[in-house]
């Protein structure tokens, strides 16, 4: 996919002059490191004394450890998947391959380089994720819980083929800062975990390469920062990365002024990016899940390093716990909203391991869990090693006494999300918030006043999800679109405009008008209403009541305004079997080999037929996650949008 002159037209269009000047600023430098690159001075003397603190690696669990070894295992084999892609080639890798097109990126000049062209260069994702290195923390814990140098010695020969590949400027991974960022910041936990290791200290403070490299990642970081209506989660991986960078290896001239500004920038954008409620701005779950992640991560080399934090930073990942712990379902499960491209901060685990009960549990460990909290259950390797990094909190004498929540959140109102919860394991999100984050809200979708609905951690109704960003226009355009959510299109438009993959140029502004979620989990009623402007002179309004003494979710569509064409989506899980006859549609699956049913009576005044699995156009769809997809019931319900009554769909699950 490349970028017409009309698209950058639009893009300049969401842009202040304070971000257009500094791009301009940063157009000038790039041309000026064309032809003298920046250089730094040699350096002398460094160690490395970052080290975990004795007893962190007996903290942790042995069933977390047998899965970090079972995945350093399959790794050393040169097995991995990234992005539903298969690889075996990883025992000495080709740093710019895609398996997915077999394409190798084009060398040269690192700005130069197409990347969002998938002819010229592949799917950059596959060719990006794993050059963040991740594998390699995961490699380097396994030597560090097993002592074992094979998988020590793996990772310094990937090191040593990715520096050599890679010098500075040249190249595709030299495109994204947020590449670079997440990059310091795995090289930062592979030295750690690595530091019992004889090799260690010659693969990093005494190779004039690595300390090249490590010079330039944060040379960069601090020239390119990803400015204004950009500065979203790619900006808090910049940041934490050079932070974490800065504070460990603290070797260079220029450590004390990096550290020093990534952490200002760290502070200023982890404030912008989050809601006083906690909640990510950018409502994309995923993100929020990096966000905090990378957080903790940057804390983490704060403490370690002995360099003060300002108080809001921990406040801010605190209210993140807190409200991490409020939106999951009972199966630790959070909303499926917005964008999400399996971006991970920091992995030092094996798969298997949950991402979202890890960060409960490392939450519980660093701000102490509040008793409405969900049981996280089950282990991991990265929370006792953070949690013996991290001070505990609040540091005496520190950050004043935050007020957290004495019971469970159900309506964030500042990011219009509210969760209702019924009996049996019935949660339901419903979205009347903002469309996106920032002028061009890059990770918003397209789904004002969609709801989600699961039982017992079962999709039912489901967000299908994101599948891709770059390469394939017309999945990106359907993942993102209103009809790819449970919610109303009016005259085949959607609520939103798009202007490209990641750029909206009108956004749909929603309103909350009713939130009162407090009874339906001990057989009452709980109530939620909203609407939004997103159709010009018609208003599409939307009540939903979770009733339950009847285990019923009521779902009731307005449209005020002049009569226009309506299409109303129900998409269902992959686990969901529909037999749609009429306008009611019988739902089952099985849950831990338990059959289960519900009954979806749908508006009689539309009419109604199923899709499954098609692809002209892209209609009945789930994707679990980036790059994967797979086919799933959508229900959609055609007719005339006249105002003068509403469509009434109810959801009744069976006992």
């Amino acid at each position: 996919m490349t970028m017409s002159p009309a698209w950058y037209l639009r893009r300049l269009s969401r842009m202040g002059p304070q971000e257009v000047g500094g791009r301009v600023a940063d157009a000038v430098r790039r041309r000026r490191w064309r032809t003298a690159p920046p250089a730094g001075r040699p350096v002398t003397g460094a160690r490395f004394t970052a080290v975990l603190p004795a007893g962190a690696l007996a903290a942790v669990a042995p069933d977390a450890a047998k899965r970090l070894v079972v995945q350093a295992d399959r790794l050393m084999a040169g097995r991995a998947e990234y992005f539903g892609v298969e690889r075996d080639d990883l025992v000495d890798p080709d740093w710019w391959y895609d398996p997915k097109t077999g394409r190798r990126a084009p060398s040269g000049y690192a700005f130069d380089v197409p990347y969002r062209s998938e002819d010229a260069v592949g799917d950059i994702k596959q060719i990006w994720e794993p050059s963040r290195h991740q594998h390699l923390t995961v490699l380097a814990a396994a030597y560090a819980v097993t002592g074992d140098e094979r998988y020590a010695e793996r990772v310094a020969e990937h090191l040593r083929t990715w520096w050599a590949g890679n010098p500075p400027l040249r190249g595709v991974h030299w495109i994204s800062g947020i590449e670079l960022g997440i990059r310091l910041l795995s090289w930062v936990w592979v030295r750690r975990l690595l530091d019992g290791w004889s090799g260690a200290a010659a693969l990093f403070e005494g190779n004039p390469v690595a300390l090249e490299q490590i010079w330039h990642h944060q040379r960069w970081l601090a020239a390119f920062p990803s400015r204004g209506s950009s500065a979203n989660n790619h900006v808090i991986a910049e940041t934490a990365g050079q932070f974490a960078a800065a504070c460990a290896f603290d070797w260079f001239p220029e450590s004390a002024r990096w550290r020093s500004g990534a952490l200002r920038s760290l502070e200023r954008h982890l404030r912008s990016n989050t809601f006083h409620s906690g909640l990510n701005r950018e409502l994309a779950t995923e993100y929020h899940g990096l966000v905090l992640e990378l957080g903790l991560a940057a804390v983490a080399e704060a403490d370690a390093a002995g360099v003060p934090v300002p108080a809001t930073v921990r406040v801010v990942l605190l209210r993140m716990t807190d409200a991490l712990a409020a939106i999951v379902d009972g199966r630790l499960r959070p909303p499926r909203q917005g964008d999400a491209d399996d971006g991970h901060g920091l992995i030092v685990d094996g798969a298997g391991t949950d991402r979202w009960a890890s960060l409960l549990a490392t939450g519980e460990a660093v701000y102490g869990r509040l008793p409405w909290w969900p049981a996280a259950g089950g282990t991991d390797v990265r929370t006792p090693l953070l949690a013996a990094l991290i001070r505990s909190y609040p540091e005496p004498g520190g950050a004043p006494a935050v007020r957290r929540p004495e019971q469970r959140p159900v309506h964030f109102s500042d990011a219009g999300m509210s969760i209702l919860r019924g009996p049996g394991e019935i949660w339901c999100r419903c979205d009347g918030g903002p469309h996106g984050f920032l002028s061009i809200a890059a990770h918003g979708h397209a789904d004002a006043l969609s709801v989600e609905v699961r039982h017992d951690g079962v999709d039912v109704l489901a967000d299908p999800g994101t599948y891709c960003y770059h390469g394939q226009p017309r999945w990106r355009e359907y993942f993102r679109s209103t009809l790819g959510h449970n919610t109303l299109q009016l005259d085949g438009a959607d609520q939103s405009v798009s202007g490209g993959p990641f750029l909206w140029t009108r956004q749909a502004r929603s309103k909350v008008l009713v939130a009162d979620t407090s009874d339906a989990a001990i057989g009452g009623t709980s109530r939620w209403c909203a609407e939004h402007d997103g159709y010009g002179s018609s208003v599409h309004r939307r009540r939903v009541e979770l009733i339950g003494a009847r285990q019923q979710v009521r779902v009731v569509d307005e449209v005020h305004g002049p009569g226009r064409t309506a299409q109303l989506a129900f998409h269902l899980g992959p686990a969901i079997v529909a037999e749609l006859v009429g306008n009611r549609a019988v739902l089952t699956w099985t849950r831990d080999g338990e059959d289960r049913s519900a009954v979806l009576d749908l508006p009689g005044q539309l009419s109604w037929r199923a899709h499954r699995g098609e692809s002209d156009p892209p209609l009945g769809w789930y994707s679990a996650g980036f790059g994967r997809k797979e086919p799933a019931t959508t229900l959609i319900g055609t007719g005339s949008a006249d105002g003068t009554q509403g469509f009434i769909t109810v959801l009744t699950f069976r006992d």
